[in-house]
Order: structure tokens, then sequence, then C-alpha cells
């Protein structure tokens, strides 16, 4: 059988906060059965970021929508970001992202396969403790 296709409303979609931002889901696995892709919206507070991790089964890219910031990748050296640009990340490449302006950053994360951004809902806390 078929997937049915389907609009996702961001305002259904919870909001997780965290001390150096919020992430809100824009197409996650749980979703859709035809979920191969799930794109998070992420804001990062000035001076803030998430920490280094990887993503052993999912490929990511993290596309800059505002902002300017610093990318790690792997061992290379720290890069700059600002808005505009895409960086892409392999599955299981260790990287972070840091907020490197004076403004809030913001990106969209999307995950190939979906599923990595259901990590970010449990260290979140449960959907009934996030924002909606």
């Amino acid at each position: 059988m078929a997937a049915e296709a389907k609009l996702v409303d961001p305002t259904a979609q919870p909001t997780w906060r965290f001390d150096w931002g919020q992430v809100k889901p824009l197409m996650a696995a749980a979703d859709s059965d035809a979920a191969t892709v799930s794109v998070v919206h992420v804001v990062m507070d000035p001076g803030r970021g998430h920490e280094r991790h990887n993503h052993p089964e999912a490929d990511e890219l993290i596309h800059v929508l505002s902002g300017e910031g610093e990318q790690t990748l792997g061992d290379q050296d720290p890069f700059p970001l600002r808005a505009g640009q895409t960086v892409v990340i392999p599955k299981g490449v260790w990287h972070s992202t840091i907020n490197t302006g004076w403004e809030p950053m913001a990106v969209l994360a999307v995950y190939a396969p979906a599923g990595p951004e259901q990590v970010l809902a449990e260290l979140a806390g449960t959907e009934s403790e996030a924002d909606r």
C-alpha cells in the first residue's frame, strides 16, 4: 500500500527547549509512514550551540537560514558559517555548531533517513513537558 501525501502543520508540532536554544521538528519520522527524511528548525542563542555529537545511522544537512556561527566536522579545524550556506555531514561524523554572532542563529537540519530528531525529543523530556 502506498503512503499517503500529507501536510504537516508546524503549529501542531512540539518545541523542544534547551539551555542553548530551541528545536521544532517540521517533519519527523513519526509524522508519516513515507518519512524517509526529517527536517527540524533549530534556533541557537548567541554564544551557544550544540555539543559535539554524531548520528551513526543518518546523514545530516545543516542549512543556515540566518545568523553566523562556527562549524566543526570530525578532526578538521572549525570554520565559519553564515546565512545561505549548507554543511553536508555524512553519517557517523562527529560535529558541532556554535552561534558566534550577537543575534540568534537559525538553521534547518535535514536527516536521512529520518529518526535522529527522536534523540532531541528524549533529551528535551517527554512530549508532555515540551511546549506545543
